[in-house]
């Protein structure tokens, strides 16, 4: 697979699980959308559009600080992979229940962006796995980091207006088995890119030597 496709693949598949995993972001959206409606629902969504590009930038600095040792590589590799553990066995542990609905008058698109701001996932995500993806896929060629970044937000974001319009239909959307399946299958996958950035971090810190 060419590498700007394999840095699709891995930003959507990132992107998708973070859009449907369990967590404060994704609870906003659903109950915005039952209270008032699939659009404020979506306003919701497309908050990390707003509040991640400084966040972004700020990851990019510091990561490219770093790139001269192998040991912050490492260690920024391994936490990423178990940063991506974490996220894998709460998708394995999705349950079959869905928010409470929310009664308050919307200001969607604001509270979306504190909810955001305040959420320590962003930082993380993109501290130990996203920026380093990002400086990678640039050094490779732009349209690799392009791809990586497009195919995250927008499978992000999608999955949450998604699931903005399903629950503004069926206040208890997330009781199906199909969303349970779709969660579980994306835990797989982030698993194996947890693992592979664990590998890559052990390499580093010269533990591993293939």
């Amino acid at each position: 697979m060419h590498g700007t496709a394999v840095y699709l693949s891995a930003g959507a598949a990132l992107g998708l699980s973070a859009g449907l995993s369990p967590g404060p972001l994704l609870a906003l959206t659903v109950s915005q959308a039952i209270a008032h409606g699939a659009r404020e629902g979506m306003k919701v969504a497309f908050a990390p559009l707003l509040t991640d590009p400084p966040v972004i930038l700020a990851a990019i600095f510091i990561i490219d600080r770093c790139s001269a040792s192998d040991i912050i590589l490492g260690t920024i590799s391994i936490a990423g992979g178990a940063y991506l553990a974490r996220i894998a066995y709460a998708d394995f542990r999705a349950r079959a229940r869905g928010p409470a609905p929310d009664r308050r008058p919307p200001g969607s698109l604001r509270r979306g962006v504190t909810v955001n701001l305040l959420s320590p996932n962003p930082y993380i995500f993109w501290l130990t796995v996203g920026a380093p993806a990002l400086l990678s896929g640039w050094r490779e060629r732009p349209a690799s980091a392009i791809a990586f970044a497009s195919g995250f937000y927008a499978c992000l974001v999608g999955a949450q207006a998604a699931a903005a319009a399903a629950a503004a239909r069926a206040g208890r959307w997330a009781g199906g088995r199909g969303y349970r399946f779709v969660v579980r299958g994306l835990g797989v996958l982030i698993a194996s890119y947890g693992l592979l950035l664990l590998l890559r971090g052990l390499r580093f810190l010269h533990i591993l030597r293939w």
